[in-house]
């Protein structure tokens, strides 16, 4: 059984009533707005809220702000998009091997000197 459970606070002046939503309630209308074919203004309704706010929480969800729960379905589907395989150029063969010299410093022999 689920419920919802709402704070709601008053200013002093008595005028403006604000909704405190917990952080579990918003990641769950948050979810329910990111389903397939499902319509912001909507879920917005549904819940008694301004589509303006719902933006608010999914966009804090995207900027990991606030933690989704898990999908319900077990499997997830991604598109996936594969570019052909880039062909490197062919390896240039000669006819000699490629040849490095060094020039070598002569050793100083100190056993000579001892």
């Amino acid at each position: 059984m689920e419920s919802t459970l709402e704070v709601l606070t008053t200013r002093r002046s008595g005028r403006e009533v604000h909704r405190h939503w917990l952080d579990e309630v918003k990641a769950q209308i948050v979810s329910e707005s990111l389903r397939p074919g499902v319509l912001v203004n909507e879920v917005a309704e549904r819940h008694r809220l301004k589509p303006n706010h719902l933006s608010t929480w999914r966009t804090m969800a995207r900027q990991g702000k606030l933690v989704l729960p898990a999908p319900e379905d077990s499997v997830e589907f991604a598109a996936v998009i594969v570019d052909p395989p880039v062909s490197e150029p062919p390896i240039k063969k000669s006819s000699r091997p490629e040849t490095h010299w060094m020039k070598a410093e002569p050793i100083p022999n100190r056993l000579a000197e001892i």
